[in-house]
């Protein structure tokens, strides 16, 4: 999933990048944001790992259903978000190159490149820049590219065993990675809003496309993944709902 995509559904997206672009003032204003994207960061990164990881060995295809289904969930917060100021042209003309472009990505990195990678310090690098590119860029999702290269199931286990030096190897990468992009995203989202929320649209649309499974061990797994999908599916809703209320009372 990607949690740039799912900020903005929550409309915390924003409060969030000012915080990473101009931390003094943005500090002050939305000092009261920090200790719970802190909190839910630490919980999200780390106690669910474990939980995760057991599910990955029991049934890959059923966990990629549930990644679909928090995926699908969160489209129509994104939707409501994205029309806030219009919906142009231009908005559809990017909703449709980040959709395409992100399908022929991930088909050629399975199907052309076929790239196997090891979990070595270099790789584990490129998954924090991954990591960070996720965070600032809204609908780039890093797991299906991981689990396309075959990183996805040891970055897993580090993170489960909270293996220190392994996950160290990753912070480099996702330093740069979100320092790099923090100010050049939240300038084109402040100057052409529509387009970029309708860019986010596509590139989320496509990472729910491209995690879709093809291969089942059984009417058992079939069974299995049908309930998952719709469980992520109506967690996220809910999830979506939950954040619209609480921004309308807000």
């Amino acid at each position: 999933m990607s949690g740039g995509a799912l900020a903005v559904a929550f409309g915390v997206y924003r409060p969030f990048m000012d915080i990473l672009t101009r931390p003094k003032a943005a500090l002050r204003e939305h000092r009261g944001l920090l200790a719970p994207f802190a909190l839910g960061w630490t919980a999200g990164f780390f106690l669910l790992a474990r939980l995760l990881n057991a599910a990955m060995g029991a049934s890959e295809t059923a966990c990629a259903w549930l990644f679909v289904g928090l995926i699908a969930g969160s489209v129509p917060a994104l939707w409501r978000e994205a029309g806030k100021e219009g919906r142009p042209a231009s908005a559809w003309a990017w909703f449709a190159v980040c959709a395409f472009g992100l399908c022929a990505g991930f088909y050629c990195v399975r199907h052309v490149l076929r790239v196997q990678a090891a979990p070595n310090f270099w790789w584990r690098n490129f998954c924090g820049v991954l990591w960070g590119a996720g965070t600032v860029l809204p609908g780039f999702a890093a797991s299906p590219i991981m689990m396309a290269l075959g990183l996805y199931q040891p970055i897993l286990d580090d993170l489960s065993r909270l293996d220190a030096a392994a996950l160290a190897s990753c912070l480099p990468g996702a330093a740069l990675s979100t320092a790099a992009l923090a100010r050049g995203v939240s300038r084109l989202f402040r100057r052409r809003y529509a387009d970029a929320s309708h860019g986010v649209l596509g590139l989320v649309c496509a990472s729910a496309l491209s995690m879709v499974p093809v291969h089942y061990g059984g009417a058992a797994e079939i069974a299995w993944s049908a309930l998952c999908g719709a469980g992520g599916f109506l967690l996220a809703l809910l999830a979506g709902r939950t954040g619209r209320k609480a921004e309308d009372s807000g």
